[in-house]
């Protein structure tokens, strides 16, 4: 999530509650998304002239995407000044799944952003929540929708407010946590922590900080094999997504920008590296000025989904059929080809 006022149309007015709430269902084309092809190999991602779908609009902002195959299968996503998270399937249309979604009874004052943030599934295929508002990682009970909190803290200060994150096979959760839900950012006086920092935590242990270094860390994600992170950091100053290298204990052993977004950013291309995921293949999606970018490991660009306004994020979904987007005041559905990340 980039809480930026300058990267968002109309970021004010939603914040005061004048944006719609009007859904869609599936299925409706989106005139303004074109599938840039920059490598011949983004061609079996991606069959040339295929439909970029909306299937909700009207959302404050968009985020949060995830896949969830019970049941036949249904998409998940946030909408953090909302305090929703809301539930699209094929059959169903789009629903409110929980609200509030984030902190309850929220403090305008102390909170910009109330609500889930950043969405995922537990080992277990239950909810994880980046919980933007509560200032916490949660876990959600599907069916019953009980909460619990899994940690709020870090050495006993409270975490700013918690945005994405990436569960590795282990059941280690991976976040990251900038301060874009807290009124002020890091002039809030709410924060607690000095740092803007990435964290790993496991079941039963407390959070231990991978890097406090960074302005505004945001998407994180794991290699297919877990010996890389990958972590976006959406600093309009110096926005870039850096590769750390994993030792045998999961933390970095040394660090490099994979990808520079600073041209992009200039040129004015709507967004900041945000979001991402890496397909089993290790190609690599991501949230960057112009849209989402498909990359290599190695950082070279493969193709672009480009968007007219700043996409927050993606997710695959459908056994790795379809692509999800939440852009800005839209969700998009992409079709992939099938097979194409073996």
């Amino acid at each position: 999530m980039i809480a930026m006022d300058a990267m968002r149309p109309g970021r004010r007015a939603v914040l005061a509650g004048i944006a719609g709430a009007g859904l869609c269902g599936f299925a409706d084309p989106a005139p303004a998304v074109t599938l840039r092809r920059m490598t011949p190999a983004f061609d079996r991602i991606i069959a040339p002239g295929t439909r970029v779908e909306v299937i909700a609009r009207d959302i404050q902002w968009a985020e949060g995407p995830v896949w969830v195959p019970d049941g036949g299968g249904y998409l998940l996503f946030s909408d953090p000044p909302a305090n929703i998270v809301r539930r699209w399937s094929r059959g169903g249309g789009v629903a409110t799944f929980l609200s509030p979604s984030g902190a309850p009874d929220p403090d305008r004052t102390v909170l910009r952003e109330p609500g889930a943030n950043g969405l995922a599934l537990d080992r277990g295929g239950r909810l994880l929540i980046a919980n933007s508002g509560g200032r916490s990682i949660d876990r959600v009970d599907l069916k019953s929708r009980r909460r619990t909190v899994l940690v709020d803290r870090y050495k006993g200060k409270r975490f700013n407010s918690p945005n994405d994150m990436h569960v590795a096979r282990d059941g280690a959760i991976w976040f990251t946590d900038p301060p874009y839900g807290l009124a002020g950012d890091d002039r809030s006086p709410a924060k607690e922590l000095t740092i803007n920092g990435v964290y790993r935590w496991r079941e039963g242990g407390e959070a231990v900080l991978v890097d406090g270094s960074l302005t505004r860390p945001n998407g994180i994600a794991l290699s297919p094999d877990e010996r890389r992170l990958y972590v976006a950091v959406s600093d309009p100053d110096d926005p870039r997504v850096i590769a750390y290298d994993l030792g045998r204990d999961g933390m970095p052993t040394a660090s490099r920008v994979l990808v520079s977004a600073k041209a992009g950013h200039a040129q004015g291309k709507p967004g900041l590296p945000d979001g991402m995921k890496v397909a089993r293949d290790g190609t690599l999606v991501c949230s960057m000025p112009g849209g989402i970018m498909f990359l290599t490991p190695d950082g070279e660009p493969i193709g672009l989904i480009e968007t007219t306004t700043p996409a927050a994020n993606a997710a695959f979904g459908e056994g790795g059929a379809a692509l999800y987007v939440t852009n800005n005041h839209e969700v998009l559905r992409i079709a992939l080809r099938p097979g194409w990340q073996r």
